[in-house]
């Protein structure tokens, strides 16, 4: 029962700013979540933290150690990268445009509205308040939209949308605070960076970018004159009536003038290399010359002295400065451009495009991808995995399929050869081929090796598919429509339902196939016998899912008023029912009328999952909650939140009176400033459920739901279709204690003294007993090869399942392949009567144990066979001299 949040597949990317950490760590913000992918190992993680509504900005530190993410209501997380833990947290009371570490890691700058903010940078201390506002200017006109920091942490450059970027010092002057003004520009500035010299790795130059196409480039020169400057201009008089010149109009005034003087001798070695005193000149304007379309991301290299630029139409181009040579121009989308950044090394460029949700890593120099995945563009309705859990399968309203491997999180095939919406997904047993059922009328068949559609299924008069199912050899499929209310296998029809069948499922046993229908019943089919249906169970409410045990024994169903029905299919009875009414009712929409705890709407299950062994179920539906239940006691076991995210309808309980105004809730008054020239800054999606075309019932807001759940033939995860992506929830790896058989004499100590007298045996059920995975790996590597068939024999029937975990958690991590195979094979010698008599309780261990050795086999065969041919090649060379 202990499953967390492992992963988020299905959306890499839907806005916001992507950063790139230590060169190969590409972290990019996912709604209310935060991606990381690993560039070298092709790996995806999605932290476990969540933000309270979609991320707006990140910032990791130079370290690589910390990130920053600020969502779109101004709430900071502070985020231990390493440990995937939040440390502090923070609200800034405007919208923040910008923010970034400074190249020492000791300081935050934060654009906060119009004011540009330094904040001291926490660190691992635990303090009481670790921010620490340092410094606070307030000389922009404007919202703060990019910054920049010099490389030794003393300034800041600050565009804003008042058309200018100004030169802040960080340190505390007496009489020159006063920043320096980069003017020219005549739209918004997007980016503003700094250039350094590289023989004194000081800054000489400065960027500024604007968001009409043009780029001025400033070049600064330390004059001579400098003192003239400053005595100019901060020997100034104070005006009348100020703190200063009442201070200097008292009977010691020639002293203080005389200490005035001796300050400003002081300062001037100070003074003589601030950079918002010295000279700067614009050095050249260039245009990149893509109107009308907008520049709208930017990214500059102070090594390599590159630019890259994102517009609005989905070109982006490479520029080496500052003598503005385009190395590359390129169209990546149709899309507007959001986020375009460089790695350390500069090697690399990763583009985002949020409306498509499309996240890219391109090497220019090589002009290939390292990295290409997208997402969904639309809900995703239905989800599969595959036989050996390896494989996890997505179909969305945006007519796609997507192919996802559950342990890196990336996608690695998409088939787009649909027409209308994808509504269901079924894996062949032999984890080759794939099916397909789809709103467009037809059921495809999909070849995972060749990755091409080499089966397509339609009924003689059109229908449009909403369930699929196939019985275990794969011969017989059946699909259930939507309109017609007939159920179709190859060129048979099954008629009986008088409504929608909306589920669809064969007897994991037998040929026997349920079905479900928006009709009140659920009837069973004997698809090889008869036409006419087996037996029907009748309900009193529509009925909206079925779902066969693993074992057949039993049938599930959950009906409209939010009940779950357990049949036993064989007698034709009863068994139990959940009323489930209360467990998921949740969530009020700013439409809604009535308060969350009155209102009817989505207190039912769509959607229902068995585990692997069968002891409990998984219900989800329209609702922020996903139910877990124990069948047998008919208790709720746990509910799990998917997703705290107060950008989406349906996450609060309790609406805030103060957004209730007389045209209705604040939120859904469209008073945006509908700027074309913003395009789009986050991902938007439309409820393409069955709705009318072109509604937008929450101003396109999405709604929380869960359209589908699927738990892995292993037992040891599931994934839910939400609104969110789909969501991965897997076994806690962490250590708990959980003794099965403890006695005075069961200790650590005792295991190791029977390991040093060479009692195998006798080690390995002490550690069984204490099932500490430490001890039992441990115990199981000691004992010699020849004496595996003794030992093996010796395992009581109690501790296999215990002992099979073992063996696939070894099989991933240790490099002893023979030997644990070996000790596979015995076990199976020894009790592989008793394991077929079992196999309902083994069954999940032994599909972890297929699995890794399914990985195994696929990584070693290649090396082998390639290995083979080289040897056979070389013997053949020899022959022939």
């Amino acid at each position: 029962m202990n499953f967390r949040f492992q992963n988020l597949l299905g959306a890499p990317y839907k806005g916001g700013n992507a950063v790139v950490s230590n060169s190969t760590l590409l972290i990019s913000p996912v709604g209310n979540r935060i991606s990381v992918t690993d560039l070298v190992k092709s790996e995806t993680i999605t932290l476990p933290c969540q933000s309270s509504s979609n991320i707006a900005r990140i910032a990791a530190s130079p370290d690589g150690i910390f990130l920053l993410a600020i969502d779109d209501n101004s709430r900071c997380l502070f985020i231990n990268l390493r440990r995937r833990v939040v440390l502090h947290r923070i609200s800034f009371k405007k919208p923040v445009g910008a923010v970034k570490f400074s190249p020492d890691g000791a300081f935050i700058a934060v654009a906060v509205g119009k004011l540009l903010q330094i904040w001291r940078s926490p660190g691992f201390k635990k303090e009481f308040f670790p921010f620490e506002l340092v410094r606070t200017f307030a000389d922009c006109d404007d919202k703060v939209t990019a910054l920049d920091w010099s490389p030794d942490s003393s300034y800041v450059l600050a565009g804003s949308k008042d058309l200018t970027a100004r030169l802040f010092c960080l340190k505390k002057l007496s009489e020159f605070n006063k920043p320096f003004l980069f003017l020219g520009h005549r739209d918004t500035i997007v980016g503003v960076f700094f250039g350094i010299d590289k023989k004194t790795n000081r800054v000489s130059r400065a960027c500024t970018i604007s968001r009409d196409g043009a780029i001025f480039s400033w070049i600064y020169s330390d004059t001579d004159g400098n003192f003239d400057k400053i005595e100019g201009e901060g020997s100034e008089p104070p005006a009348p009536g100020t703190p200063e010149h009442r201070q200097n109009q008292n009977d010691n005034g020639e002293l203080k003038k005389r200490k005035n003087i001796d300050d400003k001798d002081s300062n001037l070695i100070e003074t003589s290399h601030l950079l918002h005193l010295g000279k700067w000149e614009l050095l050249k304007k260039d245009y990149f010359m893509q109107a009308p379309a907008r520049l709208t991301a930017c990214d500059y290299h102070r090594g390599l002295d590159l630019v890259v630029v994102g517009f609005s139409n989905g070109v982006f181009g490479l520029y080496q400065m500052p003598d503005f040579i385009c190395i590359h121009l390129l169209s990546i989308s149709r899309e507007k451009i959001t986020t375009a950044v460089f790695n350390d090394l500069g090697n690399w460029l990763t583009f985002g495009c949020s409306k498509l949700g499309q996240l890219l890593v391109w090497e220019w120099k090589s002009e290939s991808y390292i990295l290409k995945q997208q997402g969904h563009y639309f809900d995703v309705n239905c989800l599969a995995y595959s036989p050996d859990s390896q494989l996890l399968a997505t179909g969305a309203d945006d007519n796609k399929i997507k192919v996802w491997t559950v342990s890196s999180g990336f996608c690695f095939v998409t088939f787009s050869e649909h027409t209308n919406a994808v509504t269901a997904l079924h894996f062949m047993a032999n984890n080759q081929s794939l099916l397909s059922a789809s709103l467009d009328g037809t059921v495809r068949a999909w070849d995972l090796f060749r990755y091409r559609n080499f089966r397509t299924f339609t009924t003689p008069s059109s229908k449009q598919f909403v369930s699929l199912a196939s019985d275990q050899s794969g011969e017989v499929i059946c699909a259930g429509t939507l309109d017609s209310f007939e159920t179709g296998r190859l060129l048979d029809v099954l008629s009986g339902h008088e409504g929608p069948v909306h589920g669809l499922m064969f007897s994991p046993t037998n040929a026997i196939l349920a079905s479900s229908s928006w009709d009140k019943t659920v009837r069973l089919w004997d698809v090889f016998e008869g036409k006419g249906s087996v037996e029907t169970f009748p309900h009193m409410h529509d009925v909206l899912a079925v779902v066969y045990r693993p074992d057949g024994k039993q049938l599930a169903c959950s009906t409209l008023d939010g009940q779950i029905h357990f049949w036993d299919p064989i007698d034709g009875s009863l068994m139990y029912t959940i009323e489930g009414r209360r467990d998921i009712a949740g969530g009020r929409l700013m439409t809604d009328r009535r308060s969350a705890a009155n209102s009817s709407s989505g207190k039912c299950f769509t959607t229902l999952c068995y585990s692997a062994d069968g002891s409990y179920i998984l219900a989800g539906g329209s609702s922020k909650y996903i139910c877990m239940y124990d069948v047998a006691d008919q208790v709720l076991l746990r509910r799990f939140q998917i997703t705290h995210n107060l950008s989406l309808d349906g996450v609060l309980d309790f609406l805030n009176s103060k957004k209730m105004t007389e045209a209705g809730p604040l939120d859904l008054i469209d008073d945006e400033n509908s700027d074309a020239e913003e395009g789009v800054d986050k991902q938007t999606r439309r409820n393409l459920a069955y709705n009318l075309p072109g509604a937008m019932p929450n101003r396109g807001r999405p709604i929380i739901r869960t359209k589908c759940l699927r738990i892995a033939p292993t037992g040891r995860s599931w994934a839910a279709a939400t609104t969110e992506g789909v969501l991965v929830y897997s076994i806690d790896e962490s250590f708990i204690f959980d003794p099965t058989d403890l006695d005075i004499d069961v200790t650590p100590e005792a295991v190791d003294t029977a390991l040093n007298e060479d009692q195998w045996s006798r080690a390995l059920i002490l550690s069984l007993r204490l099932n500490e995975d430490n001890l039992i790996k441990k115990c199981i590597i000691a004992v010699p090869p020849i004496d595996i068939p003794v030992v093996a024999s010796s395992i009581p029937l109690r501790y296999l399942q215990r002992l099979i975990e073992a063996f696939a958690d070894l099989l991933e991590s240790c490099p002893h392949l023979e030997f644990i195979l070996r000790w596979c094979q015995e076990l199976c010698k020894a009790h592989g009567h008793s394991i077929q008599q079992n196999y309902r309780n083994l069954l999940p261990a032994l599909k972890s144990l297929q699995k890794a050795i399914t990985r195994l086999h696929q990584d070693l065969a290649e090396t082998c066979s390639s290995n083979e041919y080289l040897l056979q090649y070389l013997c053949s060379t020899g022959t022939k001299k």
